[in-house]
């Protein structure tokens, strides 16, 4: 007994001096250093303790508001208040408080998904103990809103390259979008209405897809709707393909879809895209501009230029997360493949990979010239494989303003990359979705909203203006108070006199259109008016600095 007695004292010496020990070499030395980042035992206790704090009565609550959008905004507005000086506007904890507080404020976006309501609430009423979060004494409904809202925080990539690259195992194969519908009915109901689900169609087997008018003759038209393999488009444009021994050749016509006329479509040898020369046509109609090489792996999944076949036509599913056989099979988070989880680079390579104009780092491949990047896949490294367009400041080319800025349709990527809003992490599918939405461009939300998730009066991310009238300098409501309309005017060619926006979200002077040729914002919506008019309308804006309105 006494033995027993001895041996329990000696214990909770040892405990107690381990204790003492672990205080005086870990936590001692950095009490006064707040830069210090918390040990992994520090921190996995507070969690753990975190987590226990809670009632169970309270963690069972559920929030009472649901999903209603205008107490979404009305939590979205307090969280830009109260909380995004710690936490940021994405919930990163990227900011000048947070990154110098101790312990570090959680990254929102992956903690708010494990607590109930019931625990978001308790914490924001009551804070959090030992850290700098405070105790908020607001009314009940302000605090659901804020819970409403941060399950709602921007989409954001992490700025931390990953240890290993995500990868799908090599014995994976492509299944099909149709082996995810049983488990991902809302999403593939979606995506199948979306534009990329339905890039190249068979007008025998879908003849909605075609919205070109064949009924009246036309020179440019020397072929019937009966001719045709394969429709392109539905946007802007809908170009004719037609089955020619392994690949498809497109008709030398076009329909313009916004003007509804027809145009002639034929890639000029010289003085145009850069594979053109490497592909003549002599003729003119496109005999020798052939969609494998030139179009198809863009316009399918895992495009095989051995065979010529994809394993599916149009975007699908596994364009964006890997061979999905083995994920079909036995469905976890670990064999599938997510945008969402990589870090920013890799994410947006997801994109860009067709939403770029540029070359495969080696080309001829097998003998031919590819306008896509081959080998390619979501997962890898896309500069690997791909080098964007080059460009020479100062001169105005087919595919870039003298700035940099594209000068043409599908070069998303080459204009992003440049932005700083990909420097900070944001996605292409920050502000888009790509299983769909009913807004213009699969925004996630109607392009008058999506730009406030990040952005509002006097924010960390601005404007810095009292309102977003009084940063704009127009009225309420106005196609001139949208946040597109000065930073991503629509000034890239598609077809004719259709453009479509830049993706640089820089502000283009009316100088600049005088000295480089750059279309302007002003004068894009104000096409009466002149540069100089437009000039000095922004000299008397007196929240802007003159001398870089005048550059």
């Amino acid at each position: 007994m006494k033995l027993r007695w001895i041996a329990a004292v000696a214990l909770l010496v040892g405990l107690l001096t381990g204790a003492l020990g672990y205080a005086y070499t870990v936590v001692l030395p950095g009490l006064s250093v707040a830069r210090q980042e918390p040990p992994a035992l520090e921190t996995n206790v507070a969690t753990w303790l975190l987590h226990h704090s809670v009632p169970a009565s309270v963690k069972a609550k559920r929030n009472p508001l649901g999903r209603d959008v205008t107490d979404i905004e009305a939590g979205h507005m307090l969280f830009q208040q109260k909380c995004e000086v710690c936490h940021a506007y994405d919930g990163g904890g990227k900011t000048e408080i947070g990154a110098g507080a101790y312990p570090r404020p959680p990254v929102l976006r992956d903690l708010i998904p494990k607590l109930s309501d019931g625990e978001v609430f308790y914490h924001i009423r009551n804070g959090i103990r030992n850290t700098a979060m405070p105790a908020w004494s607001m009314p009940d409904r302000q605090l659901w809103q804020l819970v409403a809202y941060t399950r709602h925080l921007p989409l954001i990539a992490s700025m931390e390259p990953p240890a290993t690259l995500q990868k799908v195992s090599a014995s994976a194969r492509y299944v099909g979008s149709q082996a995810c519908q049983s488990c991902h009915q809302d999403v593939y109901a979606r995506w199948s209405t979306t534009k990329m689900a339905n890039v190249v169609r068979d007008p025998r087997l879908h003849p909605e897809a075609v919205v070109a008018d064949f009924s009246k003759p036309n020179p440019l038209v020397t072929f019937s709707i009966k001719d045709v393999d394969f429709v392109y488009g539905s946007g802007w444009k809908q170009r004719f393909f037609h089955k020619v021994g392994n690949t498809y050749i497109p008709y030398p016509a076009q329909w313009d879809i916004t003007n509804k006329t027809w145009s002639k479509y034929h890639v000029p040898d010289k003085g145009g895209d850069w594979w053109a020369n490497h592909y003549p046509d002599p003729k003119g109609d496109n005999s020798g501009r052939p969609t494998g090489p030139l179009c198809d792996g863009c316009h399918s999944v895992h495009f095989d230029i051995a065979t010529s076949k994809p394993a599916e036509w149009n975007v699908g599913c596994e364009m964006c997360h890997g061979a999905g056989s083995e994920h079909a099979a036995r469905p976890t988070r670990n064999n599938i493949l997510n945008p969402a989880r990589m870090d920013y680079v890799q994410a947006n390579d997801t994109c860009i990979q067709c939403h770029s104009q540029g070359q495969p780092l080696r080309n001829p491949i097998q003998g031919k010239y590819y306008d896509w990047p081959v080998g390619y896949h979501v997962g890898l490294k896309l500069a690997d494989f791909w080098k964007l367009e080059p460009h020479r400041l100062g001169e105005l080319s087919f595919t870039h303003f003298p700035d940099g800025t594209a000068h043409k349709n599908r070069m998303q990527g080459n204009d992003f990359t440049q932005s700083l809003m990909y420097a900070r992490g944001v996605t292409c599918f920050s502000c888009h979705d790509p299983h769909g939405s009913p807004n213009q461009a699969i925004l996630r939300k109607p392009i008058g909203e999506l730009c406030m998730t990040c952005h509002g009066p006097n924010t960390q991310n601005g404007p810095h203006a009292i309102s977003i009238e009084a940063h704009t300098h127009h009225k309420p409501g106005s196609p001139g108070s949208q946040c597109v309309a000065c930073h991503m005017p629509q000034i890239e060619q598609t077809i004719a006199n259709v453009n479509v926006a830049s993706h640089t979200f820089h502000f283009t002077t009316p100088s600049m259109t005088d000295s480089l040729k750059i279309p302007n914002a002003c004068n894009t919506c104000h096409r009466d008016k002149s540069t100089a008019w437009a000039a000095d309308a922004l000299a008397h804006w007196n929240d802007r600095s003159p001398w870089r309105m005048a550059n």
